[in-house]
């Protein structure tokens, strides 16, 4: 994230805890490319996916979740590492879910990945299966 001077970043929030506030250690971060969850204190733990392999995003949001304008947004993605996860409390979430679709469309279209019912294929995993091929 820090090292790709030429990405931008395009939001950042916190996981919101009691009233909505931002008391909680964990950030949530997101740039054209990558959608970035750190959290922990004295072990820090920072995930990353790629935002072409999100495949659904919902939007859940709970009665106290409205009242204070926050919201989860759960997501389902073909990464390896972080299946099913969720941006829990977020402000904005609707906005930032409307964003959240249009980058991984954009990304989509760029990297040329197509997703169909229990496939889903772009030119980094050919070019991976390629590299199994000649092993």
């Amino acid at each position: 994230m820090k090292g790709n001077i030429n990405i931008k970043q395009l939001w950042t929030d916190k996981k919101r805890t009691i009233f909505g506030l931002p008391l909680s250690f964990t950030r949530y971060t997101l740039d054209e490319e990558r959608l970035y969850i750190r959290s922990g204190v004295f072990t820090v733990v920072e995930d990353e996916v790629r935002v072409y392999r999100i495949l659904d995003v919902t939007l859940r949001q709970t009665l106290w979740q409205r009242i204070f304008k926050v919201g989860t947004l759960h997501c389902c993605s073909s990464d390896s590492s972080q299946k099913d996860f969720d941006i829990q409390s977020i402000k904005n979430p609707r906005e930032v879910k409307n964003l959240l679709s249009e980058l991984i469309e954009a990304q989509r279209t760029k990297k040329r990945v197509y997703y169909q019912e229990g496939l889903s294929m772009g030119n980094d995993d050919i070019e991976d299966m390629a590299a199994d091929l000649h092993r």
